[in-house]
């Protein structure tokens, strides 16, 4: 059984994750929810695409996606360092993370800003892995 303390830092936590559309997972008293690196339960691979201040687009790839906005609004990560703020605006689940880097570098070579536009809109990447 969790502590107090324990209780609601649990509850702290998986708030956030839920209202970052990160996790589906309500806290429980067994301190079941979001999987960690620690767990041995891992992560789900993601294409993401980012959103400047100045509406220039990232596009990139992760198995863990709070690490990685972590890093960029960090400036941690060399090309978004330059961007300024950045914003999450679409994450797409995949269900190996080679298949996310395909569909990644595949996405990558359109560089076109209103196919990125009508993929954030329609809310789906159409690319084959």
């Amino acid at each position: 059984m969790l502590t107090e303390r324990g209780s609601r830092i649990f509850y702290f936590l998986s708030r956030l994750f839920l209202n970052a559309g990160l996790a589906t997972l309500a806290p429980t008293p067994y301190g079941v929810g979001i999987p960690t690196k620690t767990s041995g339960l891992s992560f789900m691979p993601y294409v993401y695409i980012l959103k400047s201040e100045w509406g220039t687009y990232y596009i990139g790839s992760t198995t863990d996606i709070l690490q990685r906005m972590r890093h960029h609004q960090g400036k941690h990560s060399r090309y978004t360092k330059s961007l300024g703020k950045v914003q999450l605006i679409f994450k797409q689940e995949y269900p190996s993370l080679s298949s996310a880097r395909v569909v990644e570098k595949k996405f990558k070579k359109l560089k076109r800003r209103d196919y990125i536009e009508k993929i954030i809109k329609d809310g789906h990447i159409k690319i084959n892995p």
